[in-house]
């Protein structure tokens, strides 16, 4: 008997993780309309970051009635908040973005066509990121309530990821992320993948210089001019590219180099982004940008001023968590197309400019996991991931070979496609959060993984955008 009784009891427990997991699943399914709905309201909003007032209400409503406390405009950022339910630890966190993109305004259908002339798209796909992590917090909450779990679940509302925004900096500065244990998320993308990557690191910055203005035939002499120094600036950064790692990015253009032709110059602007594998190359690079700077105001005889516009750690990778994420994955699976999703997809997958398209049916796979991935791009996720640690996925929310930030994006978030990769989100991100509450010895090992990874067990957060304030204005 007492050989059997362990028997007894793990059979119990595997039976009963088994059935809660069937809940999670079904929970989610049974109200997939109902959530679809929602992120095509948010969809129709496209408001961007920061001004994100409508949709942040209407995530926190959904959250609210579900029984989740509310926490508004946390970092001091309006449109930010923190939705909690129970208590103690764990403490599992939940990312929910929430911002649209300018300029690609799009109608379902798969063809060019504006819902708003010049206005705002979810061309990467946020309106079913925060709209599915949203449910995925819920189904998760329902099943901690049913279960009697111990712990706490949180939603992050995270607004203004996108350009200058970097939202999450500002809130991982102001502590929201200080007693969470883990976090997890999830993008929109035209695969299924769970595999950690890294990123890169970002700085974006304002080079500003002033010089003397004076008639540019009759005195020039006289004058000073400030596009000089630009161009001498960017003169000098283009001869720095052969002398920088291959992985280092440097990006520039001109927002303003003088009003007209006859008259020298007396005010120019120039924005530069550095992109680094790593926020101490970053640094590097950036400082032999400022030495540019500096020079060409010096030959050009004006002066120089610059204002930081944002600033992004890299992604810290947690094998860990993520190994835990895409077994979630798998059990969840791909996205199916109906008849008549495949043929919105091949309509839409013409009007990509690619030689080499992925199969429509890989939507329905989940790709291997892989270690040691970089994505050549930024995201504010970096912050998160440098104080707690963070796993993602990407689902098929596009058709195969459809961009990010692309109107083909857009029609494909606000309609069947994008929801059905939501769901299969929502789903993944819930059984992840699932599995920690019940095993707490895997984030004790993703935080030895977080500690090894940055270095060091206490770390001393510095914004890479420095002091600055959340930039509320910038997309106004």
């Amino acid at each position: 008997m007492k050989k059997i009784l362990p028997l007894l009891l793990f059979l119990i427990a595997f039976v009963n993780r088994g059935f809660s997991q069937k809940e999670i699943i079904q929970e989610l399914e049974q109200n997939f309309r109902y959530y679809a709905g929602i992120s095509d309201k948010v969809w129709q909003l496209a408001e961007p970051g920061y001004l994100e007032s409508q949709t942040s209400e209407m995530l926190i409503n959904e959250l609210k009635n579900a029984g989740f406390e509310i926490k508004k405009g946390v970092g001091n950022i309006p449109t930010a908040f923190v939705a909690s339910y129970g208590s103690g630890s764990p403490v599992i966190g939940i990312l929910a973005e929430m911002d649209a993109l300018p300029g690609l305004s799009q109608e379902a259908v798969p063809f060019r066509k504006a819902l708003k002339a010049n206005g705002y798209g979810h061309a990467c796909g946020h309106n079913l990121f925060g709209v599915g992590s949203v449910a995925a917090a819920i189904a998760t909450k329902k099943w901690m309530e049913s279960a009697k779990i111990k712990g706490t679940i949180r939603l992050i509302g995270t607004p203004a990821e996108e350009g200058a925004g970097g939202g999450k900096t500002y809130l991982v500065r102001e502590n929201v992320f200080k007693d969470i244990d883990a976090v997890l998320h999830w993008h929109p993308g035209d695969n299924n993948n769970a595999s950690p990557n890294s990123s890169l690191a970002y700085r974006v910055a304002n080079f500003s210089f002033e010089g003397l203005a004076a008639h540019a035939s009759a005195s020039p002499e006289k004058g000073r001019s400030a596009l000089d120094a630009v161009e001498a600036m960017n003169y000098m950064v283009n001869l720095m590219r052969e002398h920088i790692s291959p992985e280092t990015r440097i990006h520039y253009v001109i927002k303003n180099g003088g009003l007209t032709s006859n008259i020298v110059p007396d005010y120019a602007m120039v924005e530069y982004t550095v992109r680094s594998p790593t926020a101490k190359g970053l640094e590097e690079t950036w400082q032999r940008i400022m030495k540019t700077a500096e020079a060409a105001a010096l030959g050009t005889e004006t002066k120089m001023s610059f204002e930081i516009l944002a600033g992004l750690y890299n992604l810290l990778p947690n094998d860990i968590l993520a190994k835990q994420m895409q077994n979630s994955l798998e059990k969840v699976g791909g996205v199916k197309y109906t008849p008549e999703e495949v043929d919105f997809a091949e309509k839409i997958r013409k009007t990509v400019n690619s030689q080499s398209l992925a199969a429509l049916n890989s939507a329905q796979e989940v790709r291997p996991y892989q270690s040691g991935l970089s994505f050549p791009a930024s995201t504010d996720v970096g912050d998160v991931s440098w104080v707690v640690p963070t796993a993602g996925l990407s689902t098929a929310t596009w058709v195969a070979g459809i961009p990010a930030h692309s109107w083909q994006a857009v029609a494909c978030n606000g309609m069947s496609i994008g929801h059905k990769g939501m769901i299969n989100a929502a789903k993944t991100v819930a059984l992840t959060a699932q599995n920690l509450f019940q095993n707490t010895t895997i984030i004790d090992q993703a935080k030895e993984e977080l500690y090894q990874r940055r270095g060091s067990k206490v770390f001393d957060y510095k914004s890479l955008a420095g002091d600055r304030k959340p930039p509320l204005d910038y997309r106004k």
